[in-house]
């Protein structure tokens, strides 16, 4: 479970950078190109990510 929640943070991080590295644009008809799918995907990852280390901390102190 470790491994996952280092996995699901470490991805979570990727989204933001990607993110940050596409950028955005305005078209010439004036609508905002940019890939807006990531930022709710990476608070996704993130909060499953962090969740899932707090279940395996707890449990390890509870071993």
């Amino acid at each position: 479970m470790k491994r996952a929640a280092i996995a699901l943070i470490v991805a979570a991080l990727g989204c933001f950078v990607a993110f940050s590295v596409i950028g955005s644009e305005v078209a010439e008809d004036g609508t905002l190109v940019e890939p807006f799918f990531l930022i709710p995907v990476a608070w996704l990852l993130l909060l499953t990510g962090g969740m899932l280390a707090i279940a395996t901390f707890i449990r390890g102190r509870i071993k």
